[in-house]
Protein backbone atom coordinates (compact mmCIF):
# COMPACT_ATOMS: atom_id res chain seq x y z
CA UNK A 1 0.00 0.00 0.00
CA UNK A 2 1.48 3.31 -1.07
CA UNK A 3 1.56 6.47 1.02
CA UNK A 4 -0.81 8.24 -1.39
CA UNK A 5 -3.35 5.46 -0.86
CA UNK A 6 -2.92 5.72 2.92
CA UNK A 7 -3.45 9.49 2.88
CA UNK A 8 -6.73 9.00 1.01
CA UNK A 9 -8.24 6.81 3.75
CA UNK A 10 -10.63 8.16 6.39
CA UNK A 11 -10.04 7.73 10.13
CA UNK A 12 -12.50 4.82 10.31
CA UNK A 13 -10.88 3.12 7.32
CA UNK A 14 -7.43 3.59 8.88
CA UNK A 15 -8.55 1.99 12.14
CA UNK A 16 -10.11 -0.92 10.27
CA UNK A 17 -6.99 -1.41 8.14
CA UNK A 18 -4.73 -1.29 11.22
CA UNK A 19 -6.81 -3.98 12.89
CA UNK A 20 -6.72 -6.25 9.86
CA UNK A 21 -2.97 -5.76 9.37
CA UNK A 22 -2.27 -6.51 13.04
CA UNK A 23 -4.27 -9.73 12.68
CA UNK A 24 -2.34 -10.55 9.51
CA UNK A 25 0.97 -9.90 11.30
CA UNK A 26 -0.06 -12.16 14.19
CA UNK A 27 -0.89 -14.98 11.76
CA UNK A 28 2.40 -14.50 9.88
CA UNK A 29 4.40 -14.60 13.12
CA UNK A 30 2.60 -17.75 14.22
CA UNK A 31 3.21 -19.44 10.86
CA UNK A 32 6.86 -18.38 10.96
CA UNK A 33 7.33 -19.89 14.42
CA UNK A 34 5.87 -23.23 13.37
CA UNK A 35 7.82 -23.48 10.13
CA UNK A 36 9.75 -20.86 8.26
CA UNK A 37 7.52 -18.89 5.89
CA UNK A 38 8.49 -18.57 2.24
CA UNK A 39 9.28 -14.85 2.40
CA UNK A 40 10.26 -13.69 5.92
CA UNK A 41 10.54 -10.09 4.67
CA UNK A 42 6.73 -10.01 4.75
CA UNK A 43 6.97 -9.69 8.53
CA UNK A 44 9.09 -6.55 8.22
CA UNK A 45 6.89 -5.10 5.47
CA UNK A 46 3.74 -5.68 7.51
CA UNK A 47 5.23 -4.03 10.62
CA UNK A 48 6.26 -1.00 8.54
CA UNK A 49 2.80 -0.77 6.98
CA UNK A 50 1.19 -0.79 10.44
CA UNK A 51 3.58 1.98 11.53
CA UNK A 52 2.75 4.10 8.47
CA UNK A 53 -0.98 3.60 9.07
CA UNK A 54 -0.61 4.59 12.73
CA UNK A 55 1.40 7.69 11.75
CA UNK A 56 -1.28 8.82 9.31
CA UNK A 57 -4.03 8.08 11.86
CA UNK A 58 -2.29 10.24 14.46
CA UNK A 59 -1.84 13.07 11.97
CA UNK A 60 -5.52 12.99 10.96
CA UNK A 61 -6.74 12.84 14.57
CA UNK A 62 -4.71 15.95 15.48
CA UNK A 63 -6.41 17.99 12.73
Amino acid sequence: MKNTEIKGLTIAELKEKIGSEKENLRKLQFAHQISSIENPMRLKETRKLIARLNTELTAKEKN
